[in-house]
């Protein structure tokens, strides 16, 4: 873009059509959902709140005696409570003998009592005395005063900084609960969850949705708590200075609630569309970079641009546009609150020149000296005025990031509230040993209900044998193989492993003793040895060497600077094609299975390296059974059986030379247009 349009687009609706719904029940139900993941810091949780509380209230006091000290005190030279004297360890002649100060009631005949304001409320007068404080007990208050302040502004930071740690422990630990249940809950669906599924959008849901339980603890549970707890406090004191003031607040609130719940719908659909907008944006990161080879070699860098650049537009705007309306509804509420502030200072000067009484002064004056209005008082009541006004803003702020917090935790719970598709059964049976047969009875699979892709597979595969699954591409051939590693669950008929159905075997004993080199050899940025181990915990030296040799990967490891120490780049970048299929190859042998799948295992291999794994692997998997799924007729001509699927049926099966003896048969016409297929790509 040119330039920055700040407004353009403000009014269009974008990625959200409607507000979605957050009722209070559904807010308290997410809420609820996030327990078991705050359940192990619950005492931590506890603690912090403590913390939090006692000191809040701990901090008011101090202000309360701190100013009631400076302006009464020090600057007025009146004379100490009893209490603030022991704090100052200070002796009693510092202490006021004024018997209205020390609270012992207001009576009407004091001769500090002088008659009536206009309102209607007694006028206290003091009498015009010298103050009792000397002007060096003064000096000595104010210098007791400082020193009190140095020390717990100290100790304040000491302890604020231990909280600001332990907390940042606690909701950290809490957030790491929550992603790891998520990404394990992930692990746990079946593919027909993920192929419908964006990568970048699960990325963000478990890297920035899941992060919003910390701010469900601080933003909608303690700081809720927070500003209520202050709301209140100040609510009690203000009345105590006058009741009128704790009223204009209450009617002041009026309005504001008014605006919050109008606005608040707004607010949500902005929300949901920001984070539509952003997990929208990690998707065109992640497919972008994971497809970096292809859009170089189809020069495709500015179609890639152009479109990363419209949604970071839209992800940008939809942020700007939450926040817009956020200010524009935090400037209204500010305005009323600041008319209150306006109000109350010009109402609280006319009652100091007055000399009004406080409402609940004379109870109070034991501790602090507020028993008519004065400076200090003034001061006390203004900021307390000033903290009602700050925590409804607070209040409104926590309000409108509830709706976003809420929203992302939806997002983040809907990867937890999937149910996986395969499951353990109850009461699983041990996965048998030794393995005799593999069998597919009456199976049928679909990806989407109205496109079947096997339709009625029966299949034998037997300890010893290598069996090939041959057809063209999408009639069912790697979808076959994912059954045998329960990825999905049949629609109808049984995967068994001699004899016994799937899924009455746990998922785990599946996948430990079957084994699966994919088409696409994905690689790490690690070493060659850790690469080939990868997935077979404990797996020694000797074994993955022994599993390179088998894959014909020993020579050119050996040839590199580090041997098998050798750290590869990221998806092994820095390998050939055929040297990254037969480290996949090595690490489905290191881990020793009694069932090995291998799907289009010698794509990548020149003839003579691929004759040479084909015959190794024949003399490795003697006493196991091998499926390999592939084109190559060099490969299928060596298997013991050949399988070969049409329209989701195995049409045909037998070895390569029964299969080629009929003359009308299938496989021998597949045979024939692989062959002239290859013969018309070779002469080009």
């Amino acid at each position: 873009m040119s330039d920055l349009q700040l407004i353009g687009g403000y009014a269009d609706k974008g990625l959200v059509e409607a507000s979605p719904t957050m009722t209070a029940r559904r807010m308290f139900g997410l809420a609820l959902k996030t327990w078991p993941h705050m359940r192990p810091l619950l005492k931590h949780l506890l603690v912090l709140l403590a913390f939090m509380f006692s000191g809040g209230l701990a901090g008011l006091v101090g202000v309360f005696f701190g100013t009631d000290l400076l302006t009464n005190k020090v600057l007025l030279g009146e004379g100490l409570q009893p209490i603030q004297a022991t704090v100052l360890f200070l002796g009693d002649e510092y202490v006021t003998t004024d018997p209205l100060k020390l609270g012992e009631g207001v009576k009407t005949d004091l001769p500090h009592a002088t008659g009536k304001s206009k309102t209607g409320k007694r006028r206290v007068e003091l009498p015009e005395a010298d103050p009792e404080l000397t002007q060096a007990q003064r000096k000595t208050v104010r210098n007791r005063l400082v020193l009190w302040g140095a020390v717990s502004g100290v100790v304040t930071a000491i302890v604020g900084m231990a909280i600001w740690y332990y907390s940042s422990w606690v909701w950290q630990s809490i957030n790491q609960n929550l992603r790891v249940a998520m990404v394990e809950r992930a692990e746990s669906l079946s593919l027909r969850f993920h192929n419908d599924s964006r990568v970048g959008d699960a990325i963000f849901r478990v890297y920035q949705d899941s992060a919003m339980i910390i701010n469900l603890i601080q933003g909608a549970i303690i700081s809720p708590l927070v500003a209520l707890y202050w709301i209140l406090l100040g609510l009690a004191f203000v009345a105590a200075f006058d009741p009128w003031f704790a009223l204009i607040v209450v009617i002041v609130g009026l309005p504001i609630g008014w605006l919050t719940v109008a606005s608040t719908p707004r607010i949500r659909r902005r929300a949901l569309a920001n984070r539509i907008a952003n997990s929208n944006l990690t998707s065109r990161l992640q497919e972008a970079f994971a497809a970096i080879k292809v859009v170089k070699a189809n020069r495709a860098e500015a179609r890639v641009f152009d479109r990363f650049d419209r949604d970071s537009v839209s992800a940008l705007d939809a942020a700007y546009f939450l926040r817009l309306d956020m200010v524009l509804l935090t400037t209204a509420v500010a305005l009323l609150g600041g008319g209150m502030l306006i109000l109350s200072e010009y109402i609280m000067v006319s009652w100091v020149i007055e000399g009004r009484e406080t409402f609940l002064g004379a109870l109070v004056a034991t501790f602090i000296g507020f028993v008519v209005w004065n400076l200090g008082a003034v001061q006390i009541a203004r900021g307390r005025i000033e903290g009602l006004a700050g925590g409804a803003r607070d209040l409104l702020g926590i309000w409108m990031r509830m709706q976003d917090l809420f929203l992302a935790l939806e997002r983040a719970f809907y990867l937890l509230d999937q149910e996986p598709e395969v499951v353990d059964p109850d009461d699983p049976v041990p996965f048998p040993s030794p393995i005799e047969h593999v069998s597919w009875r009456g199976v049928q699979f679909a990806y989407e209900a109205d496109r079947r892709v096997l339709q009625g597979i029966d299949l034998d595969a037997y300890a010893g044998t290598v069996t090939a699954i041959v057809g063209s591409t999408g009639t069912g051939k790697s979808t076959l193989m994912t059954l045998l590693l329960r990825l999905y669950e049949p629609d109808a008929g049984s995967v068994e492993i001699n004899g016994v159905d799937l899924r009455a075997m746990a998922v785990d004993d599946i996948r430990a003793n079957v084994t699966i080199a994919l088409q696409k050899n994905i690689l790490f940025a690690d070493t060659v040895a850790r690469n080939i181990g990868f997935g077979t915990s404990g797996a020694k030296r000797s074994d993955i060497e022994a599993a390179a040799r088998v894959a014909c990967a020993d020579a050119f490891i050996q040839a590199m600077p580090k041997g098998y120490d050798t750290e590869l780049g990221e998806r092994g970048g820095k390998l050939s094609a055929g040297q990254r299929q037969r480290l996949s190859i090595a690490r489905a042998i290191v881990r020793d299975t009694p069932i090995l799948i291998l799907d289009e295992p010698t794509a990548s291999l020149d003839a003579r390296n691929e004759q040479q794994v084909l015959a190794n692997l024949a003399d490795w998997g003697k006493d196991r059974v091998i499926f390999l799924i592939t084109h190559r007729l060099s490969t299928i001509r060596n298997a013991d059986q050949i399988a070969l699927i049409e329209g989701g049926r195995i049409v045909e099966s037998g070895s390569h030379d029964a299969l080629m003896a009929m003359p009308d048969g299938r496989y021998r016409a597949f045979v024939g247009a692989e062959t002239s297929g290859s013969q018309a790509r070779g002469s080009r």
